[in-house]
């Protein structure tokens, strides 16, 4: 017998055999199953195409801390292509997985044990034989050394999508890593917990006739034999599958802003055919535009500033290209109002700076994806050279002021048709991986500058990635799932001198209609704080129209920083002393910091909100407790304001008690893909 029918016998065997099957009764004789001949359909052995893998470690009990207080650290890992991680499917109903492994290809980093992170770009996840006892492990996939045993998840298949997904896994501290982190007595300690979202390909079709074999068929593997044929992820899905250019629309050369554009290219990544009915219809995506600048430190790489922000784009007509080469298929989708599954649509940075049809961002709430109709209201106000687009300081650009920063656009897809879907269709939720980032170069001086593009655009990805890239500690947090959307946390630390540590904190709102009010960092003991500095990228003034509490434009003062002895917080104005407080909105990052004469110990910030819910730790990094200072502290540096033209007016910023940290424990986002609700994309890849 060949081994491919002997294959075929075995997947039979394994599907159809009664409990009292022996050697014997099944020898490979012929391609029938005794027993079991009304047995008919059709047989599917697969494996993984893609897919994204999800650990939340609680980092007190992986590093045996004893607090009580979670400190909870998201993994995200891309799952190799062609993993040969198999499961059986018979007439669409999943039967089982076989043994097999799926490589991990880590996002970002973030502080591990030594001896986890020295196997994080080695790491699998394994299916065991039953005669192991366990079913999954997560081990290195060079050395064999299994880190976690997985208990307690469920298997799902969604056959419509081919999606496999495994949720609800626990992660238990196996005996090497137990003897490894020198707690032997921690074996089988709960630490955190898995999931796994992943498209499958068919790599063998048998079709089945009264449990015999009738043909059998071996499809190529996407990537490997020809051309690849692409995945459609189900709904609609619309991302940013290019950023073609970045352009100056104009100056102001009495202040020294810039006004840009970032052009875009979205795809439909998704199998069904996605709203895009012209204004004043307000079924179509809202497209914000940013511009960050990573500089700082020996390697220029300390800091990741957001530098501008623009109002957003309406979209109109869809073009229906295949620019994401995705396969475009106009076939039953209404072309030019709807962006056919499959296919892309171009809009040019001038297209994307033209000041009519850009409205504010205050008009749009970017969980929804809601607006009225007015949403691009122009009228009661004229435009000068920068109004409405991405505003950035010419200082700001300079590279004889810049030497040796980089820079990266991004911009985002805002919709109220993906979360109408995401209703409607809760296991095809894709809401959060609508934004997409590239680097660029500048050239030019004054008020006039250029950019050129560096390498490919990071798609599905923030530009806060870049940092994660560049070694900072990046991760995503989730407050209220299902109400509102998602956030980043990013922080790195560094020594420049002896005695000397600088923390470096960004904070990036994706889509949190809530918005973000203060940011809390404990402080240890003895420590010395000094240097205290905040950024944020510019405000547009008031314009008539512009959605914002009396058309007063949002606040651009610097928040107001608040030192005790045991913490240092920052905060602006509450929602109900200022509507339009300088608050971390949607599409925004701001960044905080200080030096301190103490090294950096594992820590829960305090986030608290601007609009509603109460605040919530997140993992961090600060300074710990110390005797004497090293260094002589200087004084409190005042925060530093970003540059901007003429400020809005507010009422002097009052400084808000610090949020008292609780243990209420993070969400879990759900990897994107899987069939299960809100899947999410891979936030921070580490190419």
């Amino acid at each position: 017998m060949s081994k491919l029918t002997f294959t075929g016998f075995m997947l039979l065997l394994l599907l159809f055999a009664s409990p009292d099957a022996n050697s014997n009764n099944f020898a490979p004789r012929k391609q029938t199953i005794p027993g079991n001949r009304s047995q008919s359909g059709t047989l599917e052995k697969m494996i993984v195409d893609r897919g994204t893998v999800t650990m939340n470690l609680d980092m007190d009990r992986l590093n045996g801390d004893g607090s009580l207080a979670a400190k909870v650290v998201q993994l995200r890992f891309d799952v190799a292509a062609n993993s040969f991680f198999s499961i059986l499917v018979f007439n669409d109903l999943l039967r089982g997985p076989e043994e097999g492994s799926m490589a991990l290809v880590p996002q970002y980093s973030a502080e591990l044990p030594p001896a986890l992170m020295a196997s994080l770009n080695h790491l699998v996840v394994e299916k065991l034989s039953a005669a192991e006892g366990v079913d999954l492990v997560v081990r290195d996939g060079k050395t064999g050394v299994t880190f976690f045993n997985i208990e307690g998840h469920e298997y799902g298949y969604d056959a419509n999508g081919q999606l496999l997904n495994i949720q609800g896994g626990r992660l238990l501290i196996s005996k090497e890593f137990a003897n490894a982190l020198g707690r032997p007595a921690d074996v089988g300690s709960v630490v955190g917990k898995i999931s796994i979202g992943a498209a499958m390909q068919p790599i063998e079709v048998q079709t089945l006739v009264n449990g015999e074999i009738k043909s059998m068929v071996m499809p190529p593997l996407h990537g490997t034999l020809g051309p690849r044929t692409p995945t459609l992820v189900p709904g609609p899905d619309v991302i940013v599958g290019d950023l073609p250019q970045v352009a100056q629309g104009g100056n102001d050369t009495v202040n020294h802003f810039v006004g840009l554009g970032v052009g875009t290219t979205s795809c439909n990544n998704g199998d069904q055919p996605f709203d895009w009915f012209a204004l004043p219809n307000t079924d179509h995506p809202f497209i914000p535009q940013n511009l960050y600048r990573m500089s700082g430190g020996a390697n220029n790489n300390d800091r990741l500033e957001q530098i501008g922000q623009s109002w957003g784009k309406h979209a109109f007509t869809a073009l229906e290209g295949d620019a994401c080469s995705l396969g475009c298929d106009t076939s039953n989708c209404a072309t030019g109002t709807h962006l056919c599954p499959g296919c892309s649509d171009p809009y040019s940075a001038s297209l994307n700076y033209g000041q009519n049809g850009i409205g504010s961002r205050a008009c749009v709430n970017p969980f929804t994806g809601v607006f009225g109709s007015g949403a691009n209201n122009h009228s009661g106000h004229s435009h000068t050279g920068t109004s409405h687009r991405v505003k950035v300081a010419s200082s700001d650009l300079n590279p004889a002021q810049n030497n040796g920063a980089t820079y990266f656009a991004d911009a985002q897809y805002i919709t109220p048709h993906e979360k109408v879907w995401c209703d409607a269709h809760p296991g095809q939720c894709n809401m959060y991986n609508n934004a997409s980032y590239r680097q660029f170069t500048v050239s030019g001086s004054g008020d006039n500058y250029t950019f050129s593009p560096v390498g490919a655009t990071v798609r599905m990805r923030p530009a806060i990635a870049s940092w994660a890239n560049a070694g900072a500690s990046v991760n995503q947090l989730e407050p209220d799932p299902g109400n509102d959307g998602i956030w980043f946390m990013g922080y790195r630390v560094t020594n420049p001198s002896p005695g000397v540590w600088h923390y470096e904190y960004a904070l990036y709102n994706q889509n949190l209609d809530r918005a973000i009010q203060s940011f809390s960092v404990p402080v240890g003991n003895g420590a010395n704080i000094t240097n205290i500095g905040f950024h944020a990228p510019p405000q547009e003034p008031g314009w008539a129209n512009d959605c914002t509490f009396n058309n007063q434009g949002y606040s651009s003062a610097p928040w107001t920083v608040t030192q005790a002895s045991d913490s240092i917080t920052w905060n602006t104005e509450t929602f109900a002393q200022n509507q339009n407080a300088n608050a971390i909105r949607y599409g925004t990052l701001y960044n905080f910091r200080f030096d301190a004469d103490q090294p950096p110990q594992n820590a829960n910030a305090t986030v608290g909100f601007f609009k509603t819910g109460s605040p919530m730790p997140v993992g961090i990094q600060a300074p710990g407790s110390g005797g004497t200072p090293t260094p002589t502290p200087t004084p409190t540096a005042t925060a530093t304001a970003t540059a901007t033209a003429t400020a809005t007016a507010t009422a002097t910023p009052t400084a808000t008690p610090t949020p008292t940290a609780t243990s209420t424990p993070r969400p879990t986002p759900i990897p994107r893909g899987s069939a299960s609700p809100r899947p999410r994309p891979s936030p921070l890849p580490r190419p």
